[in-house]
């Protein structure tokens, strides 16, 4: 038994070797360009239903300024994409790109002011509707916030915000907060040197939370079910997805840890976005906050303060047991979260 063992040892590290090194498609869900700028591009899903059965408002996807927004669309059988395409809705996504050098510059400003502006009249032309949804996730969910506020009356109906890293009042229940304090790090001298915050080394400070569910448990997962092959292909479209980094552009990464992580001028009502305040209470659509009971990266104490500034009289808090990815890319999100999502825009959208 033990000679079989070690027979099997070498045959078991190179299907580790395999799993760990390789890159399998992503984001196949059928889609084509309609409108870029820069680097940006905003992306329609090819309807499955025929017209008349397809929900006329359509919604518009915002994921993180530093991560690829294909985990929305990881692989045939486990996407959101996919999921709310077949449920009728006329679905976009806006892709931010990888911003070079040239984009240093680039701030928050111009993503909610110039960028998204343009993609949603875009969006409102091709889809024949004045009203739409958005979703965002992550930094997505502080961008459309952003907009929801400043353009409150440019025609959006239903707000979902997943993981919405809003309140940064808290700096002991906030872990990112650690990383960017004034007293350790110097943000204007690594920009200085660096043009834009290396998607590397935020991937790092995530992963650094966490360092042994991140650097051990996750391989051992993949170690213990290499002959579960339904394991190893959820395993490796999500290590190519988490290895898939891209820079946040210098601008908008300085306004993320002075503005909001050092003084949480969002939520105090003071954040000035190109001569314009952002006042929460603008906010008139309907809202769904989702939030990951077990999220390290957005804890929930950041998300819950929106729902008390904001003046929509339709607003919904929903938590779901699961960490900051885990509750729209996990096992179990197809049964939970995308559902309830789409239940809640479902009677929204009519």
């Amino acid at each position: 038994m033990v000679a079989e063992q070690f027979l099997e040892l070498p045959e078991k590290l190179s299907a580790f070797n395999r799993a760990v090194t390789t890159k399998v498609p992503i984001a196949q869900t059928p889609k084509e360009v309609v409108w870029t700028l820069n680097k940006a591009k905003l992306y329609r899903y090819i309807p499955v239903l025929p017209e008349e059965k397809r929900h006329p408002v359509p919604l518009l996807l915002v994921f993180a300024l530093m991560n690829r927004p294909y985990i929305l669309d990881l692989r045939p059988g486990h996407s959101f994409v996919e999921f709310m395409v077949k449920q009728g809705y006329d679905l976009y996504l806006l892709d931010w790109g990888s911003p070079g050098p040239e984009d240093k510059r680039l701030k928050f400003d111009d993503y909610t002011l110039d960028y998204m502006p343009r993609a949603i009249r875009k969006m409102k032309t091709i889809s024949g509707s004045k009203e739409f949804s958005m979703l965002g996730w992550c930094i997505g969910a502080i961008l459309t916030t952003v907009y929801s506020a400043l353009r409150a009356d440019d025609g959006l109906r239903n707000l979902i915000l997943l993981t919405a890293p809003l309140d940064f009042s808290d700096k002991q229940g906030i872990t990112f907060a650690r990383w960017v304090d004034e007293r350790y790090f110097d943000v204007d001298k690594v920009l200085d040197a660096t043009g834009n915050m290396p998607g590397e080394m935020i991937d790092y400070g995530a992963k650094a939370l966490k360092p042994v569910d991140n650097y051990v448990l996750n391989y051992l997962k993949l170690w213990d079910n290499l002959d579960n092959p339904q394991v190893v292909e959820a395993w490796k479209a999500m290590n190519t997805w988490v290895t898939d980094n891209v820079p946040l552009a210098g601008g908008a990464f300085r306004q993320l840890v002075v503005d909001l992580y050092r003084n949480d001028r969002l939520m105090r009502g003071e954040w000035i976005i190109r001569g314009e305040r952002v006042d929460l209470s603008q906010i008139r659509a309907n809202l769904l906050t989702v939030i990951a009971e077990a999220d390290h990266i957005t804890p929930p104490c950041q998300s819950e303060a929106i729902m008390s500034k904001i003046s929509s009289k339709d607003k919904e808090l929903f938590r779901v047991r699961g960490g900051h990815i885990g509750i729209m890319a996990g096992s179990g999100a197809d049964k939970i979260t995308w559902p309830h999502i789409e239940g809640w825009l479902q009677t929204r959208s009519k």
